[in-house]
């Protein structure tokens, strides 16, 4: 695999119900701000980019427009090719594998990655009918998310004693990292007791254990080039710039009921080997995580299925602290999913773009007395489509 840099990132100056945007006014927002962000000398060259991958995964039926290709195309004077993937909530990293296979494969030297959704003009009964179309329409018709997860923390309570309280930390905890993250869908701290009698969605899941309905954007810009060029003329360099190192994809069943297990994502056990494998690291290697918890416990699945933790102690862990600020791993800093916001198409590369950034810049921790900048050598970003029939993990170096 060559070296894949992360030469330029950007996140929506917020995610959340973004009623003053349009679905094109987040691509454009993308698009621009991406390319601003690559130096701070200057703008980056368009024409550099060569090739424009974008996500998303309902915009047909939120914002009556697919062909979304040729939408983010026409942004450049130099029309580069480009595919928009689709893939349910892991519509972003497959995004972002799609483009790595391009630039491996030497097509393409520089190219552009950019997730979408623009959720909230749609009221929340019809939002959530529209994403249950990632589900199995066969065999879980009628179901939806908050139902299917609703189903996996019950088999994780009832074989490994995961409580209530448990749960509840898991969104206490990333409601409190979001306060670091100025572009939270929401800013706001709640209590375990606040968590644990919020209204019942799908037992045992209440409405804090579940992540927003949110609109925004995201990009990157990925080259295996050692530089490239300002609008001026002028040179960047890539020397210092974040790189992807692993990546690992894997499907399973789309319905629940022929899957082996109901108490880990197999997908995700899959996608960790093959990401741990390619970057030559193990779990313990990796200091900060971005993980996909659309719900709690699909955080505590993924922290066990990653390797962080032993399989049935990922809730006490959390409730213990080891997955926040001093803990053993650092998982979510944004907020996650939970705090941060998930516009769907937009969650996977919001996340190698929050990390590039945590890579590049650190982090301020705040002290008994002032406040530090907290550095990270390896980060890992998990992303799930559905309820776990596709995982794509990737590691990210310094």
């Amino acid at each position: 695999m060559k070296s894949v840099k992360i030469v330029g990132s950007f996140i929506s100056d917020h995610f959340g119900e973004l009623w003053d945007k349009s679905l094109n006014d987040l691509i454009k927002e993308a698009v621009f701000g991406v390319l601003k962000n690559v130096s701070k000398d200057g703008d980056f060259d368009p024409k550099e980019i060569e090739a424009v991958y974008i996500a998303n995964m309902a915009s047909g039926i939120f914002n009556n427009q697919l062909h979304l290709n040729a939408v983010v195309s026409e942004l450049f004077e130099h029309f580069p090719p480009s595919i928009r993937v689709e893939g349910a909530c892991a519509s972003g990293s497959l995004a972002m594998i799609t483009a790595q296979d391009a630039l491996n494969s030497g097509r393409y030297k520089t190219v552009m990655v950019l997730g979408v959704e623009k959720m909230t003009d749609f009221n929340s009964n019809e939002a959530t009918k529209v994403l249950s179309s990632a589900s199995d329409y066969n065999f879980e018709y009628g179901s939806t998310f908050p139902a299917l997860y609703a189903l996996l923390a019950k088999a994780h309570m009832h074989k490994y004693g995961t409580t209530r309280e448990q749960l509840s930390a898991v969104s206490v905890k990333n409601h409190a990292h979001a306060l670091t993250n100025s572009k939270a869908h929401f800013n706001k701290l709640f209590t375990l007791e606040q968590v644990s009698q919020s209204s019942m969605v799908a037992d045992p899941l209440r409405l804090l254990d579940c992540s927003p309905v949110s609109d925004g954007s995201s990009a990157v810009i990925l080259s295996t080039k050692d530089s490239g060029k300002l609008l001026d003329g002028k040179t960047v360099n890539y020397k210092n710039k974040p790189k992807i190192i692993g990546m690992g994809h894997a499907q399973d069943f789309l319905s629940l009921a022929n899957r082996k297990s109901l108490t880990s994502l197999n997908a995700t056990i899959k996608a960790a080997k093959d990401a741990f494998k390619q970057a030559g690291l193990t779990s313990k290697d990796i200091e900060v995580a971005e993980v996909h918890d659309c719900f709690t416990i699909a955080e505590i699945l993924a922290i066990e299925d990653l390797g962080f933790f032993k399989k049935g102690t990922g809730g006490q862990a959390t409730l213990d602290g080891q997955t926040t600020f001093g803990g053993k791993v650092l998982i979510n800093p944004s907020g996650g999913l939970k705090a941060c916001g998930h516009p769907v198409g937009a969650t996977g590369v919001k996340q190698v773009a929050y990390l590039a950034e945590l890579l590049e810049n650190g982090i301020k921790v705040k002290t008994d007395r002032s406040k530090k900048i907290m550095n990270f050598k390896y980060a890992l970003a998990h992303n799930v489509g559905g309820s776990g029939a596709t995982v794509v993990v990737h590691i990210l170096e310094k």
